[in-house]
């Protein structure tokens, strides 16, 4: 050819061609043949330029415009080094569904949009898909390299990447490190994501991004986007539904796009999520079949960890009936024939994301507990409860129980072996509580009841040692009910169900609902046990303290006297029950305005409690505020102080600055400092103690008025008048609603308002509420008691502020009498009302002159 240099080849056998239409070939035994030489579509086209390499991808689009909640995560990922030396790689951690692959998809857009690249996206749920997304790449550099076998195609890929920087792989849902290992070792200056559901070990894989659930507001932030519901009418229902689904995104996902598509009502889907989860988890929206849904995600996930380790799905189906808190593993100790055996589940089970680990707790996703308990095969219909106790004593299953009845049990083998009132138990039982909560909701056996019914009614009692009896009424409830299913109405325990029902009433001050329940526990314990069973005391007592508690004082005093008896000769003088009759019975005494019987059962009883449980004991506390107060009661309020401070330092130290207990504790001192005169150093208790009675008792609770009542008393002891008729008034509203208005603490509460109302020079208005609460006080409490004398001074006082001094006279007389029956002629209650008297008739002996 003319112009044209000729080709050149130098060495042996070779050769050299300018222009050919064939093949050359070059070789001893050298053979070509060319049938049915086929290329791949495109096969000819030229490789990717490097202008263009930048931007070469195989990123797919979001599968919603709606992405909230994750600014902190894209910035952990943005701010990963892309350049230097060395490769740059981050782990994206967490269960299925909660958006690791949106999450860097996202990152990936933005990569690439910033002019990094290139950005390719590989599936690495295998060592076959990883060798094939990164043969992918290779052909996508240049199309001829689809000809080549997969191994092949990724090892020119990965010494492709070796040559340049910049560029972005993604390794998605990756299942093995060592899958991985192979090419990152390989790879260059570049940066690798791997997203995986699995908490494994990833060495040289970077420090794992752990992805979380979203937060309440970014939950409904991506409802309220998809499904264009943005009144604020729907804002409370979407917030519903999102806590429903546990800030999942995919299922937020999943469900906003099936409202939007359907126009559901937002409340008829939250009722059929709740009724049938499984079901509701596994519909995407209409014309999305591609769309994954959760059912069908964990789905793999179980029959992955089903071959990995049967017994980590049985543990994991038991799990979900646990609360969505954390629980601490030695709940699950002996749930597995071995302890190890425990621990390899549980690893297993955080290996893919479906728990949350560590070395003290463990937790479970409230979405995956909710599609493990629907999917789990429901129980026979439920018998009567005359069919439930045939059943249960018929029973020999040897089966293993279903995993509702093996959560019951394991929580019952947890259960502290203190006392719910022992106060170093209380972390223990508060760590179970939600989970007892839940374990009760989730129950649908007939098995384990009896368990059941111990483990709600000690957990109720928990509840009220430490004050929350409005917590604990609904287990309180729920034990008594189960416990008459599984062994008759008629059975000990149930009169213990009962009995704890009718306390836990009373601690909340509904002392109406009480009674009948421990009339009835009394009446199956007597028939049951006997009537000289330590155990019948106990119901005689605690009926006792019903009557007390609604003002029937002479009903109370025959039941306390033979609760004592049975006490002592069952027990012995010197047992801690034997002095909790003692007290009982003083404290019924003293509601009858006997104190003078009170004293010394009250000094035995503090006695007997710090020989057997010690001088620190909340219930030595108990019997020393007690024993105060009787000293009051009789005037004594120098030999009341030390003892009301001492019981404080006790309650507070043992129980805490904030329960009720304590708070009586600072009531009774701020009485006794008022009644030294020291106003200003009861004040702060009075204060503290309704703040305290307010919190944990609620606003409206009779304890609640009495601690209004006297917090007022002491404001207007100091003159603040003003301050404390607001308080006054409340307290008789509370008194009023919750004991009804002839209780003897309504009258109380209508004499304080009266004297605040006196004080402040209004005695008109005053005097019809000292007449009602004479009239209450006679009624409930008998002509004759303290409180009656308590009142005729007052109204007396009352008549006599209004120039009344005639119809003043009788009554101070009466009140007078009454205290030195009641008291004794040295009291000094007694000696007010004589100073009293004696005032009165100076007035009608030399009427004051109005005229001077």
């Amino acid at each position: 050819m003319t112009g044209t240099p000729a080709p050149h080849a130098s060495g042996d056998r070779s050769a050299a061609a300018a222009n050919n239409s064939g093949v050359i070939a070059n070789g001893d035994r050298a053979q070509v043949e060319l049938r049915n030489l086929v290329l791949p579509p495109g096969a000819l086209r030229p490789a990717v330029v490097d202008e263009a390499v930048a931007q070469l991808s195989n990123l797919f689009a979001p599968d919603s415009r709606v992405f909230e909640g994750r600014d902190s995560a894209l910035a952990a990922l943005r701010d990963l080094p892309s350049t230097g030396t060395g490769i740059v790689t981050q782990t994206v951690r967490g269960m299925g569904g909660v958006g690791k692959s949106t999450l860097v998809l996202h990152h990936a857009h933005a990569y690439l949009a910033a002019g990094h690249g290139p950005v390719w996206w590989i599936d690495a749920s295998s060592a076959a898909t990883i060798s094939a997304g990164l043969a992918s790449l290779a052909a996508a550099v240049s199309p001829v390299h689809a000809a080549l076998p997969l191994d092949e195609g990724a090892d020119w890929a990965v010494a492709w990447l070796q040559g340049r920087t910049g560029w972005l792989l993604i390794f998605d849902n990756a299942e093995e490190p060592a899958d991985l290992q192979p090419y990152l070792g390989r790879l260059g200056t570049g940066q690798t994501l791997v997203t995986t559901r699995r908490d494994l070990s990833w060495r040289d894989l970077g420090f794992p991004l752990l992805l979380n659930t979203l937060t309440a507001e970014a939950s409904v932030k991506v409802l309220r986007e998809i499904t264009g519901l943005r009144a604020d009418s729907d804002v409370a229902r979407l917030a519903e539904l999102a806590e429903e689904l546990g800030h999942l995104p995919l299922a937020l996902q999943q469900a906003g796009a099936y409202l939007a598509q359907t126009r559901s009502s937002l409340a008829g889907y939250i009722t059929r999520l709740r009724a049938d989860p499984a079901d509701v988890l596994a519909t995407t929206a209409p014309g999305d079949p591609q769309q994954r849904t959760i059912a069908q995600l964990w789905s793999v996930t179980l029959d992955a960890l089903h071959t990995a380790d049967p017994r980590a799905v049985e543990l994991l189906r038991i799990l979900a009936h646990f609360a969505p808190d954390s629980l601490p593993r030695r709940v699950l100790s002996g749930s597995l024939p071995a302890d190890q055996d425990v621990d390899h589940a549980l690893g297993v089970l955080a290996a893919y994301s479906m728990i949350t680990l560590n070395d003290e707790a463990v937790t479970v996703h409230r979405l995956v507990q909710t599609v493990l308990r629907s999917t789990t095969p429901a129980p026979a219909p439920r018998p009567s409860p005359r069919g439930i106790r045939r059943w249960l004593r018929r029973s020999r299953r040897v089966d293993p129980p279903r995993p509702s009845e093996a959560a019951v049990n394991w929580l019952h083998a947890a259960m502290p072996s203190a006392s719910p009132e022992d106060v170093q138990s209380w972390p223990e039982w508060q760590e179970l509580l939600p989970h007892v909560q839940a374990v009760d909701k989730h129950h649908h056996g007939v098995a384990e009841l009896s368990t059941l019914a111990t483990l709600l009614n000690q957990t109720a009692f928990y509840l009220r040692a430490r004050g929350q009896a409005s917590q604990a009424l609904p287990l309180a409830e729920r034990a008594l009910a189960v416990s008459e299913s599984a062994l008759g109405p008629d059975h000990p325990t149930t009169a213990i169900r009962l009995s704890n029902l009718a306390t836990t009433f009373s601690d909340l001050g509904r002392h109406a609902a009480a009674l009948p329940l421990a009339e009835r526990a009394l009446a199956v314990s007597e028939t049951a046990l006997g009537p000289d069973h330590p155990t019948t005391a106990i119901r005689l007592g605690n009926l006792a303290t019903t009557f007390g508690d609604l003002g029937r004082h002479a009903e109370a005093l025959p039941m306390a006297e033979r609760a004592l008896a049975v006490s002592e000769s069952a027990l012995g003088p010197d047992h801690p029950t034997t002095a909790i009759r003692l007290g009982n019975l003083a404290t019924t005494f003293g509601d009858l305005g006997r104190h003078a019987e009170a004293l010394p059962l009250k000094e035995r009883a503090l006695a007997v409690s710090e020989s057997a449980l010690g001088p620190d004991h909340p219930d030595t506390a108990i019997r020393m505020g007690n024993l105060a107060a009787t000293f009051s009661a009789l005037g004594r309020h120098a030999e009341a102080l030390p003892m009301a401070e001492r019981a404080l330092a006790v309650s507070e130290t043992a129980l805490g600055p904030d329960h009720p207990t304590t708070a009586i504790r600072l009531n009774n001192l701020a009485a006794t400092f008022s009644a030294l005169g020291r106003h200003a150093e009861a004040l702060p208790m009075a204060e503290r103690a309704l703040a305290v009675s307010e919190s944990a008792l609620g606003p409206d609770h009779p304890t609640t008025a009495i601690r209004l009542g006297n917090l007022a008393a002491t404001f207007s002891d100091l003159g603040r008048h003003s301050e404390a008729l607001p308080m006054a008034e409340r307290a008789l509203a509370v008194s009023e609603t919750a004991q009804g208005p002839v209780h003897p603490d309504t009258a109380i509460r209508l004499n304080n308002l009266a004297a605040t109302l006196s004080a402040l020079g209004r005695h008109a208005e005053a005097l019809p509420l000292k007449e009602r609460a004479l009239a209450v006080t006679e009624s409930a409490l008998g002509p004759d008691h303290p409180d009656t004398a308590i009142r005729l001074s007052s109204l007396a006082a009352t008549f006599s502020a209004l120039g009344r001094h005639a119809e003043a006279l009788p009554l101070a007389e009466r009140a007078l009498a009454v205290s030195e029956s009641a008291l004794g002629p040295d009291h000094p209650a007694t000696a007010r009302r004589v100073s009293k008297l004696n005032a009165i008739r100076a007035l009608l002996e030399d009427p004051p002159n109005d005229e001077l």
